[in-house]
């Protein structure tokens, strides 16, 4: 009987994780605490961090098969919503519900520097070409330069499945990074005296301009990028429900209950594809205290487009102040440059920092207003391109 007792025991313990925890695993959850931490003591875009660093810790248990791809499984059911390109629109459409678009109505011309800010996208899909990226995963890296979360993870679950861990945490680092990220770039590429030009105050836009402008992008967009429609039509039709007035249940549902819901589990889910054999490249056979395996970490695909992301967003922001200083000089000065770092979208983050940092400069600069006129059309500029690169590469 005691014999029988110590086999049941013996049986548990090989049964258990510990004994078929592999060293990828363990380092995978490590980072998925730091995410972790990141998320909930530094409040970097938590709303997201949190769920998809929770889903690598869950991907990596070892025995618990609890990855998106592992067929069965409550993630994996869950996962075909980011799979089918179900989530991301969603996330749009309550995204429309909370964006003003008055100030690009307002300003027309500020669309051109949303559509500048895009030009991280572009130039990063050039390097990734030349790092020996294919033309599809190239194309996923480079939209993270559009700082728009959904829109990153909607192209990749198309594109290239296989980066989506890899580029949704780096999309939304860098999001949280924003405030770190663009100040120094801004004040690089701009004078004093540019910094502390103080705008004209934006006319007022009618309620029927509002709702005109939703069907009005939705049609245009939709004719020239067809591909684009999905993310940009479900936008509109939120900031549609916004602005007519008549639907206030169905505003104030897409924006709270259904968006919070599908953000749980489209971070969850895409956490839980960061397994070890895909976020760092290495399998369960290679050993973490041997240096050739930390050299497969050093060189994976992961740490190439964290740099890869970082390129994006910079040269995004650089391309919306460049363009900013041409508006100024054609405007002969009523353009402040500053407020073209906001074309890259993370809505209202980007256009903060525009203020706060003309305002440091001139402590009665109020660019907030101004500055929300490139990023809200960032968002739809980043839809666009993403449109572009799946008619393209897909």
């Amino acid at each position: 009987m005691w014999e029988r007792f110590l086999e049941t025991i013996r049986d548990l313990a090989l049964d258990s994780g510990f004994a078929s925890v592999s060293g990828g695993q363990i380092l995978m959850i490590l980072i998925s605490f730091v995410l972790m931490y990141l998320a909930i003591k530094k409040g970097f875009e938590p709303l997201l961090l949190l769920p998809i660093a929770f889903g690598m810790l869950l991907a990596n248990l070892p025995v618990a098969g609890l990855s998106s791809y592992d067929e069965g499984n409550l993630i994996y059911y869950l996962y075909q919503g980011v799979k089918l390109g179900v989530y991301p629109p969603i996330i749009f459409l309550g995204i429309g519900c909370m964006t003003d678009f008055g100030p690009l109505i307002a300003r027309p011309s500020s669309f051109l520097m949303g559509a500048a800010a895009q030009l991280g996208i572009f130039i990063t899909f050039v390097g990734a070409l030349l790092l020996g990226f294919n033309p599809q995963e190239a194309g996923s890296i480079g939209i993270i330069g559009g700082a728009d979360g959904p829109t990153a993870i909607y192209t990749t679950s198309i594109l290239a499945p296989d980066l989506l861990g890899s580029i949704a945490v780096a999309a939304y680092s860098y999001m949280a990074l924003v405030p770190i990220i663009q100040p120094p770039i801004m004040k690089l590429l701009t004078t004093k005296k540019e910094r502390q030009i103080v705008m004209s105050q934006l006319r007022p836009v009618s309620k029927l301009e509002k709702i005109v402008f939703p069907v009005a992008v939705t049609v245009l967009v939709s004719f020239i990028v067809p591909s684009a429609a999905s993310l940009v039509g479900m936008l509109m039709l939120g900031n549609l429900f916004k602005e007519s007035g008549v639907v206030d249940r169905l505003n104030k549902t897409a924006q709270n209950e259904l968006m919070n819901i599908v953000t749980i589990f489209l971070g969850t889910t895409v956490g839980a594809t960061a397994t070890a054999e895909r976020f760092l490249g290495i399998t369960p056979e290679d050993n973490l205290l041997l240096p050739s395996t930390w050299a497969k970490i050093v060189t994976s695909d992961t740490i190439k487009i964290v740099l890869l992301g970082l390129c994006a967003f910079a040269l995004g922001t650089a391309g919306g102040v460049l363009f900013g200083k041409l508006m100024c000089w054609a405007t002969k000065g009523k353009v402040n440059p500053l407020i073209g770092s906001a074309g890259v979208s993370a809505v209202p983050m980007a256009a903060r920092v525009s203020q706060k940092v003309g305002q440091k400069e001139n402590p009665g600069n109020f660019l907030l207003m101004h500055a929300m006129g490139p990023n809200v059309s960032g968002v739809i500029g980043s839809a666009v391109a993403a449109g572009v690169l799946i008619s393209v590469l897909g």
